[in-house]
């Protein structure tokens, strides 16, 4: 685990006053509330903003808006959906309206696809809801939502992370970007996956995992043995590149170092991939691109596990609608690129860049492998073969998804940190903003050698919460002593096995209007976002169909 504190000096400034969005003092862009980040969490903060009637502005740094509930996340992870609430709802609400109309229906008939991911037992007299969707229509959604606010929104704009955030008493002034635009505002919200903002304004945070002792957890560290999923090698699989001959050199994808010790906290992060939309429509269907400088050896792993029976390829084709699919890693050997990414949280952009090609060449080249390799078995070549990217979707990118899968990167220590403790119900949550119920959910965080020779996962965790649980406002805001007008509703304050749950896009839409309806209270009542007053705060978000406790009412389903 790393455990980090940035003190960012900083000349004195005179504060301004802030006027309508977009309005310039000088040289300087001012609102009530700035938002940095373009995530599913930015838009529902900046709508939230608008409708307490307070100035805003989106500084995204990402061109398309949702991040990965637009980046091909469409079938949703929503554990127990009568929790969700506000926004959040009304998005997959939306969502609806858009697959009520026929003319959404271009690639199947609705009946073909049927009612899967459509409605819930609750709440459905309020919202009627869609949860499993096309990335494009995600995005038309939040684009929605900018349009009808009137959210002026600065795309491809990144903070300039060195030196562009200016702290003063403990506050962030003004935020500059590399384009050198400047935006002053009273609070300001990190709606990243990265945390750049809430790092460079000098705020702690966590990157790794914390020793399970740590915080008294027990499903947190370094897990080896675990086997509650599929992700784990079931067969004996040599990882050297000459099966059975240690002196051959350890294959590609594997790591030769040890994976630590039961329990101890490391520097290692989940791992990462891309959620590919793929078509079997021959109308709408793109042959798999072969990456530049593809290298079959690096899929060796996979072409063993075949050869040992293995035959679960197709498990997490999951089907959205228009005959298209929502893939996502599933098996020993996957799509999720296992440390491929260990410094993406605090790398420079450049670095990232190459992180993210890095994912998207191994992924291509694993798709083109399966696709084309002879060492594959017919049976799943020639099922593979009637696939291909989506034609229709991702059109400015090669029809390959634009976000990669941050699933973890930086997480606030902030004045509350949210554990496996509070999503087990083990211990009380004060002034809960919202809930989350989907299983604490880590992917695998290694690839390693075990004593006896062979190729071994470890990281991987799935326990279920056992019911809802709520979330903190403590996990929203930085301890009061490092900065007192930031609100951070996507890197919350948790730990690694508590941001498994967390980490889902329907929470982070909640957290993103809970975190903007509470600074446009701290903004009306002139205090800092650590004090603000909770009783004003639950009644605002109640009045806004938000959920904050766990429905009692009978026959509910998730």
């Amino acid at each position: 685990m790393k455990t980090i504190n940035i003190v960012t000096v900083i000349a004195s400034l005179v504060f301004f006053s802030c006027n309508s969005a977009g309005e310039k003092e000088g040289e300087a862009i001012t609102a009530d509330i700035v938002i940095y980040g373009g995530t599913s969490a930015a838009v529902t903060a900046a709508v939230q903003a608008k409708k307490m009637g307070k100035s805003v502005v989106m500084v995204s740094p990402d061109t398309h808006l949702g991040g990965l509930s637009s980046g091909g996340l469409g079938f949703t992870d929503t554990g127990n959906k009568t929790v969700i609430g506000g926004l959040s709802r009304e998005f997959y609400h939306r969502v609806w309206m858009h697959y009520n109309q026929p003319e959404a229906w271009k690639w199947q008939e609705k009946s073909e696809y049927g009612n899967k991911g459509q409605g819930t037992a609750a709440m459905d007299s309020v919202y009627k809801t869609m949860w499993i969707f096309e990335p494009h229509v995600a995005e038309q959604v939040f684009e929605d939502f900018v349009k009808e606010y009137e959210i002026q929104v600065f795309r491809d704009e990144w903070l300039k992370r060195e030196d562009g955030v200016v702290v003063e008493n403990g506050r962030i002034v003004a935020m500059e970007t590399l384009s050198g635009k400047l935006f002053r505002g009273k609070v300001f919200i990190d709606a990243t996956y990265e945390g750049d903002l809430m790092a460079a304004a000098g705020v702690s945070y966590d990157v790794g995992r914390e020793s399970a002792d740590t915080y008294n957890e027990k499903w947190n560290g370094v897990q080896k043995g675990v086997k509650q999923h599929k992700h784990y090698f079931a067969y004996d699989i040599s990882p050297y590149k000459v099966a059975g001959d240690s002196s051959s050199g350890v294959l590609p994808e594997v790591s030769a170092g040890p994976p630590g010790e039961q329990l101890a906290g490391d520097d290692k992060i989940q791992a990462y991939c891309f959620r590919t939309c793929m078509s079997n429509h021959p109308e709408n269907r793109v042959p798999f691109p072969k990456p530049e400088g593809y290298d079959p050896q690096r899929y060796e792993l996979l072409a063993r596990l075949f050869e040992a029976g293995w035959r679960e390829w197709f498990e997490k084709f999951d089907m959205i609608p228009n005959r298209k699919t929502d893939t996502n890693n599933h098996g020993p050997f996957s799509s999720d690129y296992i440390g491929g990414n260990y410094d993406y949280p605090e790398a420079s952009y450049e670095r990232r860049r190459e992180i993210i090609k890095e994912h998207e060449n191994y992924q291509k080249g694993l798709l083109w492998f399966v696709a084309n390799d002879p060492r594959v078995p017919a049976e799943i070549q020639s099922e593979m073969k009637k696939w291909g990217l989506a034609k229709d979707e991702f059109t400015d990118n090669g029809n390959w998804p634009h976000q990669l899968y941050i699933r973890e990167a930086r997480r606030m220590m902030g004045e509350f940190v949210t554990t496996e403790n509070e999503l087990l119900k083990r211990s009380p949550v004060p002034m809960p903003v919202g809930m989350g119920s989907y299983a604490m959910d880590s992917h695998n965080v290694q690839r390693y050698i075990t004593p006896e020779g062979y190729v071994q996962n470890e990281g991987d965790i799935g326990v279920s919460t056992k019911g809802p649980y709520a979330i903190s406002y403590g996990s929203l805001v930085p301890k009061a002593e490092e900065c007192t007008n930031l609100l951070v509703p996507v890197c919350v304050s948790s730990s690694h096995i508590a941001y498994g749950s967390i980490r889902m896009e329907p929470v982070f839409m909640i957290l993103g209007q809970s975190a903007a309806t509470a600074a446009a209270i701290a903004i009306d009542d002139q205090v800092n976002v650590q004090e603000v007053n909770y009783d004003k705060l639950r009644k605002q978000l109640l009045e806004d169909k938000m959920v904050l406790e766990s429905p009692s009412a009978p026959g509910q389903k998730p």
